[in-house]
C-alpha cells in the first residue's frame, strides 16, 4: 500500500529534487571551511541583495537561528515580548531563556499576531531594576496559527518599537509563505526589522536556515555569537549550496504559493463538510480545524496530522511544495467519509 501523504508537518516532506541536485553538485572536490567558499559568498550575497540586508549568516535550523538572533539584539538584563503562541514559546524546549538568559513576556492573542497596543501593555515595568526591562519584540511570519502581518500590520509595530527604543526580532521559518500570500517582496517583510530568520528547510531544503541582520552595525558580533551557539558548520557549502538553488528563478516563491494553494484547497473543501469548522483564517500553508473528537481518532488511523487543541478539538493540517492536488482531495474524501458516519 502506498504510504498517505502526510499533512502533520511542512517538515515532514523531502527534498526538493532541485536542492537535491544542488547538494550533490556542491560534492565535487575539496572546498574551504567554516563558509570561506564559493557557493556560500554566491548565496550570503544573493540573500543581501534579496532582503536588501546589511548582512547574512547560514545556520542549521530555526531554533538555531532564533537563539542566534535574539542574543544578537538583547542586552544581558533584557526580556523579549512575543505571542503565547510563538515558537521560542512553545516549540523550543526554552532554548531561548535558557541560551540567551532572557524572560519571555507573552502575549496572549486570538489569531497568533500581537499589535502595538498589546507590546505597550509590557512596557510598565520600565526603569524598575526588580523587573527584566523589554528590549526586543519577537514576531512570526506566517503566524503558528498561519495567519499572516499585513504590511500595514508590520509597519505599525516597527514604527511602535522604534518610537520605544524596542528592537524587533522576525521569526521567519515560514516567511516564504507569507511572502506568498501578501505578494510582496522579502525586502518589504523585513523592511522594519532589525534582523530576522529565513526558513528554507520548510520550503524545500534538507536543513538550512539564514539569520539576516538589517541593521547596519550589528553583524560585526555575529560570527562569535554562532560558532558559540554551535552554529557555524564545517562543511557549509552544502547548506549554502541549497539556498542557491531556492534563489535561483525565485524557486523558494514557486514553493510557498504551491503549498499555500494546497492549504486553501484543503480548506475550502473542508469547510464544506458538515461538522468541520475553520478554525483560523486560512493564509499560508496552515489549516486549523474543528471537528468531533470521534472523527478525529478515525481519521488518524491512516492520516498523519497534529491535534493541536485537544481540548477545542482543533486539529493543523500542513501542506507544503510536494503536496499535490490528488493528495488533497483523497484527504478531503477522508474527511468526508469521517465526518458522514
Amino acid at each position: 500500500m502506498t504510504p498517505r501523504k502526510s499533512f502533520g508537518s511542512d517538515n515532514h516532506t523531502g527534498v526538493h529534487p532541485a536542492v537535491l541536485r544542488a547538494i550533490v553538485d556542491a560534492n565535487t572536490g575539496d572546498a574551504a571551511a567554516y563558509g570561506a567558499d564559493a557557493w556560500t559568498e554566491r548565496a550570503a550575497a544573493g540573500l543581501r541583495e534579496i532582503f536588501d540586508a546589511d548582512d547574512v549568516f547560514l545556520v542549521l535550523n530555526g531554533s538555531g537561528a532564533n537563539v542566534l538572533g535574539l542574543s544578537l539584539l538583547l542586552h544581558r538584563h533584557e526580556a523579549v515580548i512575543c505571542a503565547e503562541s510563538a515558537h521560542i514559546n512553545t516549540d523550543e524546549c526554552g532554548a531561548p531563556e535558557r541560551l540567551t538568559g532572557a524572560k519571555l513576556l507573552l502575549v496572549p492573542t486570538a489569531d497568533g499576531k500581537i499589535t502595538p497596543e498589546q507590546i505597550a501593555e509590557k512596557l510598565t515595568g520600565r526603569g524598575d531594576d526588580h523587573r527584566s526591562q523589554p528590549g526586543v519584540v519577537a514576531i512570526t511570519q506566517s503566524t503558528e496559527l498561519g495567519t499572516c502581518y499585513t504590511l500595514a500590520e508590520l509597519r505599525k509595530i516597527a514604527d511602535f518599537c522604534r518610537a520605544s527604543d524596542l528592537r524587533l526580532y522576525v521569526d521567519g521559518a515560514r516567511l516564504a509563505n507569507a511572502a506568498a500570500s501578501l505578494d510582496c517582496s522579502l525586502a518589504e517583510l523585513a523592511e522594519g526589522a532589525d534582523a530576522l530568520s529565513f526558513g528554507a528547510t520548510k520550503n524545500g531544503a534538507m536543513g538550512a536556515e539564514a539569520l539576516v541582520v538589517m541593521r547596519p552595525g550589528l553583524s560585526a558580533d555575529v560570527p562569535y555569537l554562532r560558532k558559540q551557539q554551535t552554529q557555524l558548520t564545517s562543511k557549509m557549502r552544502f547548506v549554502a549550496a541549497q539556498f542557491g538553488a531556492l534563489l535561483a528563478d525565485d524557486l523558494w516563491r514557486a514553493n510557498a504559493a504551491h503549498a499555500n494553494a494546497m492549504a486553501r484547497r484543503l480548506a475550502d473543501g473542508a469547510a464544506a463538510v458538515d461538522g468541520v469548522e475553520l478554525a483560523y483564517p486560512v493564509q499560508a500553508n496552515a489549516v486549523f480545524a474543528r471537528l468531533h473528537p470521534r472523527h478525529v481518532t478515525a481519521l488518524q488511523r491512516e492520516w498523519t496530522f497534529h491535534v493541536w487543541d485537544e481540548q477545542a478539538s482543533v486539529v493543523r493540517w500542513m501542506t507544503a511544495f510536494d503536496t499535490t492536488e490528488a493528495d488533497v482531495d483523497t484527504f478531503l474524501a477522508a474527511i468526508r467519509e469521517t465526518a458522514a458516519q
